[in-house]
């Protein structure tokens, strides 16, 4: 390992800045990686891609452990679908190791480019919570390396607590070394994928129940008005059961552009945002065929553009993340987009969805049984952080959640309402470990 000194570990979001005061690469993780300890005691944390959104990857003033060097598949069992590799493997390496083979991952983000430990410790979901949960539901079993040097492995039968704080852990539970888990059988790496528009938001809670397909998301314009307030495109699909070829190589990513820095802060605006939301709805808006297209722009559309978090500018940009109840789902949805209207902040990227009542295994994962809605806003200070507060009054009024994955400045208050079993998951804490959000949300 190697002390790389100061270095600016900027998250997906690009806020708040962070500087560890030290990065540690690993080339392999082998029993000695604390032995070595610092004069002045650090606080260590995992960093996989720096997906997150906010600053649960950061650890400002303290230590990175950099894992993008771990990237050993251990072992794939092309049979009965299993695979095992180490922390640093990005869903997209293990996409184009099983894909071939007739393999799914169970449960995928809305993008390819996260590390599996990261997808633990995150808990990720996607857009077949309501089949199969959240990706913790399918971990099988991992490793756990601890400050102390001890290193132990964790499952539903093994060393159980651990298994469950980790999952959804934040990665505050020591360095994840690997993780096995179970996949999903397909048939080749098509997805049969209908849309349907609807006109309000009233009308998208009239259509999401009609639709069981495994897979179910709706985009959301929200700087549409009045009666056609959060307009938008239901977009729903299966895995394709046709006959088709499954030599296609899973590594057929859509990256076909790049943004290779950040534009002006200007780019992104109430007017350009507008104008994007117009034509991307009415571009949609008749298409209601059913089509044959591949996995990867049906799952990851942002994969498409390299970097596309810098059409933000240098400013970066706040995501927002919240779950509410079923009951309280069409009435808080819409007051949130009644608020986004109000205060002029066009959301870029609005995604809806439901999650089901399967439960998560994690003490502190984010899924539970509701309506989530993600939007995501340009950083314009106070103003935004004023304005995302009054989202939270809203989501707090009904007991609902904030995912901290994307989440750069959620109250103490806010945090421990959604997460109610935090007591419980601090006795499973590494007392080495830290982030920048935890310190943040907890006071500690």
């Amino acid at each position: 390992m190697s002390g790389l000194g100061k270095q600016n570990f900027r998250s997906w979001g690009q806020y708040p800045e962070s500087f560890p005061q030290n990065i540690v690469r690993l080339p392999w993780v082998n029993g000695s990686l604390f032995v070595n300890k610092p004069e002045k005691k650090s606080l260590y944390l995992a960093y996989g891609q720096g997906r997150s959104y906010g600053d649960s990857c950061q650890n400002n003033s303290e230590t990175l452990i950099d894992t993008r060097r771990l990237t050993h598949i251990h072992f794939f069992d092309s049979e009965q679908g299993v695979l095992r590799c180490e922390a640093g493997v990005t869903l997209s390496d293990i996409l184009s190791v099983i894909v071939p083979h007739g393999w799914f991952l169970p449960v995928t983000p809305g993008t390819q480019y996260v590390t599996i430990a990261g997808a633990v410790a995150n808990d990720v979901h996607g857009k077949n919570h309501h089949h199969v949960g959240s990706f913790g539901n399918h971990v099988m079993q991992l490793e756990l390396y601890r400050s102390n040097d001890e290193s132990f492995i964790c499952s539903p039968e093994q060393n159980t607590e651990q298994f469950y704080s980790t999952i959804g852990g934040l990665g505050l539970t020591g360095l994840i070394k690997w993780v096995e888990i179970k996949l999903k059988r397909i048939i080749n790496p098509y997805i049969s994928s209908k849309q349907k528009s609807f006109s309000s938001i009233s009308d998208f809670f009239l259509i999401e129940g009609e639709d069981n397909s495994e897979y179910n998301v709706a985009w959301i314009d929200t700087t549409s008005t009045s009666n056609k307030l959060g307009r938008g495109i239901f977009f729903s699909g299966e895995h394709s059961q046709q006959n088709l070829s499954v030599n296609e190589s899973a590594k057929d990513s859509c990256r076909k552009l790049n943004i290779p820095v950040n534009l002006p802060n200007s780019t992104l605006n109430k007017y350009t945002v507008k104008a994007f939301n117009k034509l991307y709805y009415f571009t949609h808006k008749n298409r209601q065929e059913q089509s044959q297209i591949h996995y990867a722009p049906f799952f990851y559309p942002l994969d498409n553009i390299d970097n596309w978090n810098r059409m933000y500018g240098n400013r970066g940009f706040f995501q927002h993340q919240c779950v509410v109840p079923v009951d309280d789902g069409q009435e808080v949805i819409t007051e949130i987009l009644k608020l986004v209207s109000k205060e002029g902040m066009a959301s870029f990227l609005s995604v809806l969805k439901k999650f089901g009542n399967i439960p998560s295994v994690g003490m502190m994962s984010f899924p539970r049984e509701g309506y989530t809605l993600a939007l995501d806003f340009p950083n314009y200070g106070s103003r935004t952080l004023n304005f995302l507060n009054e989202i939270d009054k809203l989501v707090q009024s009904v007991n609902g959640a904030i995912y901290p994955a994307k989440d750069a400045r959620m109250s103490i208050e806010m945090f421990a309402q959604s997460f109610p079993r935090i007591e419980e998951f601090k006795k499973y804490i590494d007392p080495n470990f830290s982030s920048s959000f935890w310190r943040r949300v907890t006071g500690c």
